[in-house]
């Protein structure tokens, strides 16, 4: 099949990309609005922007009218924010903190999640998480235009982790149990490993 992405609406170019670009990890993010109100919300546009400084990168899509969610908003007052990874423990509360709570509502507050103090930020971190990453904001993207879109980018400045999971200098992934997401209301946990060396070139 071939698909001309100028004759696709919005609605099925969403389709083709998240049934496409799978398994995406989750980042679980925590922010605090200038009136000091904790946002917890999960975003699967995620993933690692660059090693040294340690960066990741969080796509956050706009409500209709170009509005930003709460989350790009409290990132762009704020400059800071926490990513609290998802796993098998904790998906369920992750999944219920994607509901449309209004701005002035926490989340945290409403589940009752923990809420632990961070090391170098203000805004907390979630307690029912095993690893967080500490960022403070290096550049906000806009994408789209209209604007449909905000890329964010977050320098890491502490990570915690749960001493089980980090072995050897690594993250024992069988212990960890991550979960990433998948097209609809679908998630996924890791299935089959397998191993290929990189291969060195060898000019003929």
């Amino acid at each position: 099949m071939e698909i001309s992405v100028s004759n696709l609406v919005r609605q099925e170019k969403y389709k083709l990309l998240i049934g496409s670009v799978v398994p995406r990890p989750i980042a679980w993010i925590t922010s605090l609005s200038s009136n000091g109100v904790v946002n917890a919300a999960p975003f699967s546009y995620f993933n690692v922007a660059c090693i040294d400084p340690m960066m990741i990168s969080v796509a956050v899509a706009r409500r209709p009218g170009g509005v930003m969610k709460d989350t790009a908003r409290n990132i762009r007052e704020t400059g800071e924010f926490v990513i609290n990874m998802v796993d098998v423990h904790n998906v369920d509360a992750v999944n219920q903190t994607s509901a449309d709570y209004p701005g002035d509502v926490s989340e945290a507050e409403e589940l009752g999640l923990t809420q632990l103090p961070s090391a170098a930020v203000k805004v907390p971190r979630l307690g029912e998480s095993r690893i967080h990453f500490e960022c403070r904001l290096h550049q906000i993207v806009t994408l789209g235009e209209p604007i449909a879109s905000d890329l964010i980018i977050g320098e890491v400045v502490h990570v915690h982790v749960d001493d089980e999971l980090y072995v050897d200098g690594k993250i024992d992934i069988e212990k960890l149990k991550p979960v990433s997401r998948l097209a609809g209301l679908t998630y996924a946990t890791i299935g089959e490993w397998f191993d290929r060396p990189r291969p060195t070139y060898e000019p003929k």
